[in-house]
Parts: structure tokens; C-alpha cells; sequence
């Protein structure tokens, strides 16, 4: 029985952020990238995908994170993640699925909401 995925969106300013929980699989992570594309088809081009109740993350989970990103660039946009140190249980299962994947630094990384969505507030390093 596979943990469900749960996708919510909610606005702080100028930010969309995206609170996502669960499993990001083949058969889940179709539902973020939905929640990206709806926030900028809605005009939104700043976006924050909060990932810190995010359980599980494959391959393409990680393509659908690289694919937001992409589509935030491609709109003059910013994406953010959220990716705590100690996040879902000990330490982000995404953040250490993006680094062994060589990804991590592709992506402005906050340890809290508050933090992504301030402007004065510099990511964390990969």
C-alpha cells in the first residue's frame, strides 16, 4: 500500500506555494507538475514547492522537479523548494535523492516557507 500524495496551494504574496506530502512516484508526481503548470497558467510566476513532508522521491519525481524549473525559467519565474535538514523523519529523503543524483544545485533551496518567500533571505548551499 503506497503512501497517497497530497498537493495543496496556497498564496503568501506573490508566491504560490505548494505544499506537496507523500510519495512523488511515477504515479503521483503527474499531480505536481499539474499544480506548477495550473499556478502559472493562473499567472503565477513565483512559485515555492514545500517537499518537506515528501516521504519518497524517484526518478521521476526528480523529472517533474527539474521540469517546474524549466517552466519557471521559461516564464521569466522563480521556483523554490523546501527541503528542511531534517525533514520527513531524519533528513530530507528529496534532498538527499537530488544530491546523488548531482541535481541539488540546480535548485534555491529554503529550510521553511517563511524563508522562501522572503526576498532578503539567501538559499541555502547544496
Amino acid at each position: 500500500m503506497s503512501v497517497v500524495l497530497k498537493v495543496t496551494e496556497a498564496a503568501q504574496g506573490d508566491w504560490a506555494v505548494v505544499q506537496v506530502s507523500g510519495e512523488m512516484d511515477l504515479v503521483t508526481s503527474p499531480a505536481v507538475r499539474q499544480q506548477v503548470h495550473d499556478a502559472v497558467a493562473d499567472g503565477r510566476h513565483s512559485v515555492v514547492l514545500d517537499l518537506s513532508d515528501v516521504l519518497f522521491c524517484d526518478s521521476s519525481g526528480v523529472g517533474v522537479l527539474i521540469a517546474a524549473r524549466r517552466l519557471m525559467r521559461s516564464c521569466q519565474g522563480q521556483l523554490r523548494l523546501i527541503l528542511p535538514a531534517r525533514g520527513a523523519e531524519d533528513g530530507s529523503h528529496v534532498n538527499r535523492v537530488l544530491a546523488a543524483l548531482g541535481v541539488r544545485r540546480l535548485f534555491e533551496v529554503y529550510p521553511d516557507v517563511a524563508a522562501a518567500v522572503d526576498e532578503d533571505t539567501a538559499p541555502m548551499s547544496a
